[in-house]
């Protein structure tokens, strides 16, 4: 599945626009790892239990995004983009979404 964050894809044409797809997660760092990123927090820099948490989200959300796609028949997706929210105040939402396509090589 090619995915990228541009309009088009270089060498491809787009045949069919199938609509718009995405894969959500939301994540929560345990007791313990909340507790030692507050301990981090302190001392500031970066905080390797939230990055840690995020890229695994992130990476979680692209491999839902492009079974959806998958789903839909398309072989590449467009304009792929992330959001990212808090719920609360121990949860991270994720969301990455673009546009479904079936592209064929020129």
């Amino acid at each position: 599945m090619l995915v990228v964050t541009t309009e088009g894809i270089a060498g491809y044409r787009i045949e069919k626009v199938l609509g718009h797809t995405f894969g959500v997660v939301v994540r929560s760092r345990g007791l313990g790892g909340n507790i030692t990123a507050s301990i981090r927090s302190l001392f500031g820099g970066e905080i390797k239990e939230y990055t840690e948490m995020i890229e695994d989200a992130r990476k979680a959300a692209i491999d839902r995004m492009i079974k959806n796609a998958h789903a839909m028949g398309a072989n590449a997706i467009i304009m792929m983009r992330f959001d990212s929210g808090e719920i609360g105040q121990t949860m991270s939402e994720i969301v990455a979404y673009g546009t479904a396509v079936v592209a064929e090589r020129e």
